[in-house]
């Protein structure tokens, strides 16, 4: 509790300094984004092919592992950005979740339980059955609005050839009082390589910019977060020229986008690891108005990967790699082969 009390005050003093040695107070909040890597129950589901995550499957999928995985799961939301704030995540956008049943499981698990989230999530078309959704305290956000947005993709763009693949989740409501909209995404994988299945996503980006640009021309300025598993780094054709995200905050105009984590990969640092390198899919992106010095309302503080160092495997060949919970179709105990990713957002009390 000292050490608690201690981070916050160091947190609000440094607030101070930066702001021309104002003495003020702030509320400080995390909105995060988490690929949950293979979040199924245990039951066999006709309509997917979820066959692997079940007792029989390939994974031995059993009770006791799901229980397992989601009691680590929720040990990680509970802890992200907690150091700061004391608390777990207000929003949190979740990605590669089975159905709404695992998502009412994981909120229920101890970490979370008192903290009354909330759960917004359709089923979406992919065939792994998988999902993205949006957790959130419901004592300080209240959602007004939410839909589905389908990804249309088609194989030699033959309409009898479609390929199915993850909604884009937008959801809009009132944070702690003021408007704010939220888009979850998973974008296509790299599966068959990244060049061949780059229209994919570059596809993913046009929808996900299409969205951003309808909520811009009702409001030019909208606090808008766009979040997720994008399967392709800050500096991807998609991501830069489709989206079109700028590195630079104070080169923003109204109604742009910064994207935080573009400067963190050219560091690099990264949310997940394949073959040695570093990756850094899982973003945060975020439009014009929450980069303003005005902090009457909440803005944009900082960004920040959480990678500590449970969540790091320690030993063997994926040694420094994120602790995932299964290698070679057998559970190991882990977490998630992704890092979550994060945002702080401060205003004056």
């Amino acid at each position: 509790m000292k050490l608690r009390y201690f981070l916050l005050t160091f947190f609000i003093l440094s607030i101070s300094i930066v702001f021309a040695q104002q003495k003020k107070s702030y509320k400080i909040i995390t909105i995060a984004f988490y690929n949950l890597e293979n979040l199924y129950d245990f039951e066999d589901d006709p309509l997917t092919f979820d066959d692997d995550r079940t007792p029989d499957g390939k994974d031995h999928w059993t009770e006791e592992i799901y229980n397992a995985k989601l009691k680590n799961m929720a040990e990680v939301i509970s802890k992200i950005g907690s150091e700061i704030t004391g608390t777990s995540p207000v929003i949190i956008g979740v990605c590669e979740i089975e159905n709404r049943k695992v998502l009412e499981d994981l909120v229920n698990q101890e970490p979370l339980l008192q903290k009354d989230y909330g759960i917004i999530q359709f089923d979406s078309p992919d065939r792994r059955g998988i999902d993205v959704a949006l957790l959130y305290q419901k004592k300080l956000f209240t959602p007004t609005h939410y839909k589905a947005h389908e990804l249309l993709i088609y194989n030699d763009n033959d309409i009898t050839k479609r390929i199915f693949t993850r909604d884009q989740l937008l959801v809009s409501g009132m944070l702690d009082g003021e408007k704010i909209h939220l888009i979850v995404n998973h974008w296509p994988s790299r599966s068959g390589g990244e060049a061949r299945s780059r229209p994919k996503r570059i596809k993913a980006a046009k929808l996900n910019k299409r969205i951003i640009d309808s909520l811009f021309s009702e409001d030019p300025y909208a606090k808008i977060i766009t979040m997720g598993d994008l399967n392709d780094d800050p500096t991807s054709t998609s991501v830069k020229e489709y989206l079109k995200t700028k590195k630079k905050r104070e080169e923003i105009k109204l109604k742009e986008l910064y994207n935080p984590m573009e400067d963190m990969y050219k560091k690099g640092l990264g949310t997940l690891a394949w073959r040695d390198g570093w990756n850094l899919f899982d973003q945060m992106i975020i439009s014009t108005e929450l980069l303003k010095k005005d902090y009457t309302t909440y803005r944009f503080y900082k960004a920040g990967i959480y990678n500590k160092s449970y969540l790091v495997n320690t030993s063997g060949r994926y040694k420094g790699y994120p602790y995932r919970s299964f290698v070679n179709g057998a559970y190991i105990g882990g977490y998630s082969d992704h890092f979550p990713v994060y945002i702080y957002l401060v205003k004056e009390k």
